[in-house]
């Protein structure tokens, strides 16, 4: 079964996609913000991260920098995640890192296209 982390303050949108997630079969790990979902990611080595943009703190743009830059965790792919449709926002998280983006509210068939498609896609695991 293929782990996906979500990183995602929000209660309600954790417990949603949780939930509409492990109904198509995925393993789903959660933290709410990311310094937790840092250790997760890297104690956890889920398939694909599910990053919120807009967390609280540390917020979803720098976790990501960070996963990158991390041997441990870079190859794990990444969705941002973001209420903002701005054009920018896209290009801004490919930059820190994201290897894809998508809007809320989440239209889960397109989400799940997108972790499909990254989740078959061949990575190649840092030295």
């Amino acid at each position: 079964m293929q782990r996906i982390l979500l990183v995602e303050d929000n209660e309600l949108n954790r417990d949603m996609l949780g939930r509409r997630l492990a109904r198509r079969g995925y393993e789903i790990l959660v933290a709410a913000d990311g310094h937790s979902g840092l250790a997760l990611a890297a104690e956890a080595s889920p398939h694909l991260i599910l990053m919120d943009m807009g967390l609280p703190g540390m917020d979803g743009w720098e976790a990501t920098r960070r996963l990158k830059a991390d041997v441990r965790t870079r190859h794990i792919p990444v969705i941002g995640l973001s209420a903002h449709a701005l054009e920018g926002d896209r290009c801004r998280a490919l930059e820190c890192g994201c290897d894809d983006y998508d809007t809320k509210p989440v239209d889960i068939d397109r989400l799940v296209a997108k972790i499909r498609s990254l989740l078959e896609a061949p990575h190649t695991v840092a030295d």
